[in-house]
């Protein structure tokens, strides 16, 4: 299985795709990508600007979203490539159209997956580590399960000396683990994660990891992070009905 999982696909200043190009153009090695669009709501100017990002790495794009059949088409692919925008509303049309099968079937078939920022969500086991706003309610937060663990995309440290009272990311990410056991994986703007059956490496600056019950880690550029292929995800260890928290009968 090979990923390419980017936390955004713009940097300040820069154009799309630009600090990622030539990865774009190892990753997908002239295949044709098929394009989900729907993290946004205009599919078609959508196309045209991962279009035209993909042109300068040498990859051609193909929508899915024109296709009569998205599904068939995806299951077929040569390569994937879900662009960024809502998750929410990324993962509902997924869900309703029966993509995420599809995607899976391609995926574990040899078809080269990318994805930035919700379309890295989409990778990981579900999306409640996402930074969106639930303007739509998909049918569950299951997501495609091609990592075991979490992503935060766009992640942001928290700002010194700050006079915002709301809850930094690394606040946020505190309250997944007081709920979940899973690592997640805070992904700076302009960094990206190169995923090769077993070998996960990090590429274009650092990321901070977050794991239950410890510090979080710094990790730079180029670091072998391969240790996280084997994690299985635990999600909502509080969740017990009817039960105790520590597993005895509520009284």
């Amino acid at each position: 299985m090979r990923l390419l999982l980017l936390s955004n696909s713009t940097n300040h200043g820069a154009g799309r795709f630009s600090h990622a190009r030539e990865a774009l153009a190892e990753h997908y090695g002239g295949r044709t990508v098929s394009f989900v669009p729907y993290a946004l709501a205009d599919h078609d100017r959508y196309t045209e600007l991962v279009r035209e990002g993909f042109a300068a790495a040498g990859v051609e794009v193909r929508p899915v979203h024109r296709s009569a059949d998205p599904a068939a088409e995806l299951r077929a692919a040569e390569a994937v490539f879900i662009g960024g925008g809502n998750s929410f509303r990324l993962l509902r049309t997924m869900q309703r159209l029966g993509l995420l099968d599809a995607i899976r079937s391609a995926v574990r078939g040899g078809a080269p997956y990318g994805g930035a920022s919700a379309g890295t969500n989409m990778a990981c086991p579900s999306l409640r580590t996402t930074n969106d706003m639930p303007i739509v309610t998909p049918d569950g937060f299951e997501t495609l399960g091609l990592i075991g663990f979490q992503i935060n995309p766009h992640y942001l440290d928290p700002v010194g000396g700050s006079t915002h009272m709301g809850e930094t990311r690394e606040q946020r990410l505190a309250e997944f683990h007081e709920e979940n056991d899973v690592p997640v994986l805070g992904l700076r703007e302009g960094t990206w994660l190169r995923v090769n059956g077993e070998s996960i490496t990090l590429h274009g600056g650092a990321a901070r990891l977050f794991r239950r019950g410890t510090e979080p880690e710094e990790h730079r550029d180029g670091t072998d992070l391969s240790f996280l292929a084997g994690v299985e995800s635990t999600f909502d260890i509080r969740d017990r009905p009817l039960s105790g928290r520590d597993g005895s009968a509520a009284g």
